[in-house]
């Protein structure tokens, strides 16, 4: 197995870790992902958007399901899951938010709570100078 040097060379990426020490998968069918800090709960991978959209172009060529996709991929089944209908709902496929509107919502709903926060400050303000006034 090459070491953590050459596989950050040749790929380019920051820290990467391989582990198949739950599933018994044969280090080369494993995956290069990406990982945050490791936390309490153990190491946390992110998959970057390129293995992202092709397991969801696997997944939607058909011939193979989702579990064996996932399974393929060393990548948890209800993850891919969440892409493929992501993907579904993005394509307009699938009835619900696709993901700019979330984007925009979310961004909406950070500058109401802002704007409530700066009102409360007016409010305040106003009732501490009405009562220097009298």
């Amino acid at each position: 197995m090459p070491t953590r040097e050459v596989i950050q060379a040749r790929f380019g990426v920051g820290t990467i870790w391989r582990t198949s020490s739950t599933r018994r998968v044969a280090p080369e069918r494993m995956p290069i992902t990406e990982t945050n800090e490791r936390s309490e709960r153990g190491d946390r991978r992110s998959c970057t958007s390129e293995l992202t959209s092709e397991i969801v172009g696997r997944c939607r060529a058909g011939g193979r399901s989702i579990a064996e996709v996932a399974r393929g991929c060393d990548v948890a089944e209800p993850a891919v899951r969440r892409w493929v209908a992501e993907a579904e709902i993005d394509a307009g496929e699938r009835p619900g938010l696709s993901s700019e509107e979330r984007e925009e919502l979310s961004r909406l709903r950070r500058e109401s709570k802002r704007l409530q926060a700066d009102v409360d400050l007016l409010e305040r303000a106003t009732a501490f100078f009405a009562k220097e006034t009298r």
